[in-house]
């Protein structure tokens, strides 16, 4: 059974965060810079919560408020679903799909080892098909 630490090897460990009184605008501009759509929220090593483009235009454009002058521990998602590393990846696409988010943090112990996106298990298990039918056809053609 594969599970997220596969996921997590395969992929650059990167974790692009910001701290809970950053402007919303400031990240923003890191989710652009970085071409992502969610960022981990980490105050002194800890992690307080993750803000999403879907926190952004639930909180902050359809309330009216200001970019500049709100602050990311105000509009962020303060209760986290995380994952394990040991954790199937199909357990991790049922919770994604059945709460209705695409990012899980990935926590080892107390300590965030990464975050992975519904796009990464998605992208995991079609590679993981196709393997599966290239070995099929060479069985059969063998």
């Amino acid at each position: 059974m594969k599970t997220i630490k596969n996921i997590l090897q395969n992929k650059p460990a990167d974790i692009y965060s910001v701290d809970p009184s950053s402007a919303v605008l400031h990240a923003l501009e890191v989710m652009m810079d970085k071409n992502i759509s969610a960022l981990l929220v980490i105050s002194e090593g800890e992690l307080k919560g993750i803000f999403t483009e879907r926190d952004y235009a639930r909180k902050i454009i359809l309330n009216g408020r200001s970019s500049k002058s709100t602050r990311v521990e105000e509009v962020m998602t303060a209760d986290l679903i995380t994952a394990s590393s040991n954790d199937s990846i199909e357990h991790c696409m049922q919770i994604m799909t059945s709460k209705h988010i695409r990012h899980l943090p990935v926590i080892e112990e107390t300590k965030l080892s990464g975050i992975i996106s519904i796009g990464d298990v998605i992208g995991h298990l079609i590679h993981t098909q196709k393997q599966t039918i290239e070995h099929l056809e060479r069985y059969i053609n063998s």
